[in-house]
């Protein structure tokens, strides 16, 4: 009855989720002909009698974060199939990069015709769902096709825990589904077995993002760009998002009087808002360009527009200090990974906001790899005390690097558990 229910209000809200989705926008991927596969019509692989590995990724951040894994399994196994999806067409893009090693689909809506079109088409073996992206239909009828389901990267904030105890029969439908769920962390795991998850089901592995594989192309990428910026202190915005840039380039603005030949990198998160924040900082009279003109950076820059996707390592191997958005607004977006930047060795900032990755941030903050700024004043501030110290800087940031470094390990150990369910039909 509540699944009847969820079907019911799905339809009503859909619309106004696949509008959001499709709507082209200036600098974001299009679904293009491809829209079909939402809606279960899902090209069939070349040879229908594997049963591939399926992954979901539901956009860019999961993609990059199970993308190690990948790799690792590919290596280990060459001969194995994997069908990747993503809901997103951002996160198609990201995909993308994986082409050598993976099939891409776009994930089915989460409507019985749907799911079913798509089992039928790719004839799964196992489903790997990266973090917590529980879908009600889509998990009752893999689940009735004989499909284990693991959570892989799983984490659970304590407000999603508290969200989900107020609706926790529409939590036991999702859970009853679960084969296994592969934590991040003791508190993920503790969280989900407080909603009563079977704890034989439930197990810590570590965070994926912990295992991050920096690119030789992306540190030489990094070092060419360096060398056109120069011998200036820069520092990187990454990820921002509507709300804030305004207030980093504040920071910037007041940092440029202490330092005038400071540079900012800017990275907003979503692709449609790069052309807006091009214009929201030529109305501030600071001297730009973007990355896709192929200006080259002189002197006279302020600040670089990076409106390009994937390339933030690239830019974060450039920088000297990074700031982490999602995190001026509220309760809105609760910050974003601190790891990327940490593995690069750069000290970070970040807002007060910083929920969904509470863990990590806190930890970065207890060996003085990280600092909260609660505005633009504090930003500046803490800025100018680490791009004028090289010493300072250095310490924190090898700091963070040695946190990642330590912490690594979690694909060895995913991997341990899903390669048992590994079909040798693969």
């Amino acid at each position: 009855m509540i699944r009847i229910f969820y079907t019911a209000l799905l339809v009503l809200v859909s619309p106004f989720f696949l509008y959001g989705l499709f709507k082209k926008k200036p600098g974001k991927p299009s679904v293009s002909q491809r829209w079909k596969e939402h809606f279960g019509a899902t090209p069939r692989l070349d040879d229908s009698s594997i049963q591939p590995l399926w992954i979901h990724a539901v956009s860019v951040g999961e993609v990059i974060a199970i993308s190690p894994l990948i790799k690792r399994l590919k290596e280990k196994q060459p001969s194995i199939k994997i069908v990747l999806t993503t809901t997103t067409p951002t996160g198609a893009a990201q995909a993308s990069k994986l082409k050598d090693l993976v099939e891409h689909r776009y994930m089915p809506l989460d409507f019985g015709f749907a799911v079913k079109g798509f089992l039928q088409a790719i004839k799964p073996s196992q489903l790997l769902i990266v973090e917590t992206e529980l879908w009600p239909n889509t998990l009752h009828w893999v689940a009735k096709a004989n499909i284990p389901i693991s959570v892989v990267n799983a984490r659970l904030s304590e407000r999603s825990c508290q969200r989900y105890a107020k609706v926790q029969p529409i939590f036991n439908l999702l859970s009853k589904n679960l084969s296994l769920v592969l934590c991040q962390h003791e508190d993920d795991a503790e969280r989900f077995i407080r909603l009563g998850v079977d704890s034989q089901k439930v197990a810590v592995t570590g965070s994926l993002k912990f295992d991050i594989s920096v690119d030789d192309k992306d540190i030489e990428a990094g070092k060419k760009l360096r060398d056109e910026i120069g011998q200036r202190p820069v520092w990187i915005a990454a990820s921002t998002h509507e709300g804030e840039d305004e207030q980093l380039l504040d920071a910037h603005q007041s940092l440029l009087e202490q330092i005038p030949d400071a540079l900012m990198i800017i990275v907003p998160r979503h692709p449609e808002r790069f052309t807006k924040v091009f214009e929201i900082i030529k109305q501030r009279g600071l001297t730009t360009i973007r990355r896709t003109s192929k200006e080259p950076i002189t002197s006279i820059t302020q600040v670089f527009l990076a409106d390009t996707m994937g390339e933030m390592m690239t830019l974060l191997a450039a920088s000297d200090v990074c700031f982490m958005g999602g995190s001026l607004l509220g309760d809105k977006v609760g910050g974003h990974n601190l790891l990327e930047p940490s593995i690069m060795g750069l000290p970070t900032l970040t807002g007060p906001s910083y929920f969904n990755f509470k863990d990590i941030t806190q930890q970065l903050l207890s060996i003085d790899a990280c600092q909260v700024t609660v505005n633009d004043e504090a930003i500046t501030q803490r800025l100018w005390e680490l791009l004028s110290n090289e010493a300072i800087r250095n310490s924190a940031g090898e700091k963070a690097q040695q946190y990642v470094q330590k912490n690594a390990g979690a694909i060895a150990t995913t991997l341990q558990f899903i390669e048992k369910r590994i079909s040798p039909t693969m």
